[in-house]
């Protein structure tokens, strides 16, 4: 009898469809390796979330949910309750690497660069400028750059609720120049350094997702020690935050100074045909059905 795997996909976060594209890819390339696969688009309701799992009794929980309560520990604390092994980090590093804030402190005790930067209220960010310009905002725990401001120049900033409907606190970091990065790690080697080019200016959500929306060059034109330095950092925050399976930390290289700044660590990384993890991981020789097959191979609960 084939392994039975259940697909948490969908959600209720700003990251849903994306969600939705990453679990049906990885519904098919399960079922292309043999697996008997079942897929859940996740909704806010408990009730049938507990319910349709204790029915399938998967043998491993695929979680491709993407954003707050599928990325952020809350859907692994209920799956370590019901004793279900899942992909990807458990609840701890799940519920830090999405708190940008307190991703910054384990970081930073870590030795791992990060921008200078601060928390503010939103009413602060509403009355006038938190840093010198140019200076980021980000939302403290949204994902794929939802809500991400670049303010410099003469660029508006966000001045009422309507423009921040993310939340009382938000993140503020000097804007850093320089290439944009990001290092894929499976288990615990790091897969490839890609760079991320966007006529869009930033690799904003659009740029992430839409077709076109951005160029991956993988492995990255880099000197050898800067890639192997990136190479490092980006196991070095997996390992920091405790994450396990797979995991992708977005960096900044500011090749004029030759000093790397790290931004996040997404413990769910896409799994879409735009997807930066299924490229790293096939520049390595590893094929999309090898890589889910492994993640779901190297499931584990905290039960």
């Amino acid at each position: 009898m084939s392994k039975r795997v259940v697909v948490l996909m969908g959600g209720f976060s700003a990251e849903r469809e994306v969600s939705l594209k990453s679990g049906a890819a990885v519904a098919a390339a399960l079922e292309k390796a043999g697996y008997a696969v079942a897929t859940m688009d996740v909704r806010r309701d408990l009730r049938t979330l507990v319910g349709g799992l204790d029915a399938c009794k998967p043998w491993v929980v695929f979680n491709a949910l993407h954003g707050r309560f599928g990325e952020d520990g809350s859907v692994q604390g209920i799956l370590d309750i019901m004793k279900m092994p899942y992909t990807h980090s458990g609840l701890l590093a799940s519920a830090t690497a999405m708190d940008k804030a307190a991703a910054r402190k384990v970081f930073a005790a870590a030795g791992i660069p990060v921008a200078e930067g601060k928390v503010v209220h939103k009413s602060e960010v509403f009355a006038g400028d938190v840093l010198p310009r140019p200076y980021v905002l980000k939302p403290l725990n949204e994902g794929s750059s939802v809500g991400v401001h670049i303010i410099k120049g003469d660029a508006p900033r966000p001045a009422s609720d309507a423009d921040w409907p993310y939340g009382e606190w938000v993140l503020a970091e000097t804007f850093i120049p320089g290439r944009e990065l990001t290092v894929g790690v499976m288990g615990d080697k790091a897969l490839a350094v890609t760079e991320i080019t966007s006529d869009r200016g930033f690799y904003d959500y659009t740029a992430k997702y839409a077709p076109g929306g951005s160029r991956h060059v993988c492995p990255a034109a880099l000197p050898k020690d800067a890639y192997g330095e990136a190479l490092r950092l980006g196991l070095a925050t997996h390992v920091a935050l405790g994450c396990r399976g797979v995991s992708r930390t977005d960096l900044r290289y500011d090749d004029s100074q030759g000093k790397f700044f790290v931004l996040e660590t997404n413990t769910q990384p896409g799994m879409t045909d735009v997807s930066l993890v299924p490229e790293q991981a096939a520049a390595a020789g590893i094929s999309f059905v090898e890589l889910v097959t492994w993640m779901v191979e190297n499931a584990k609960c905290d039960a």
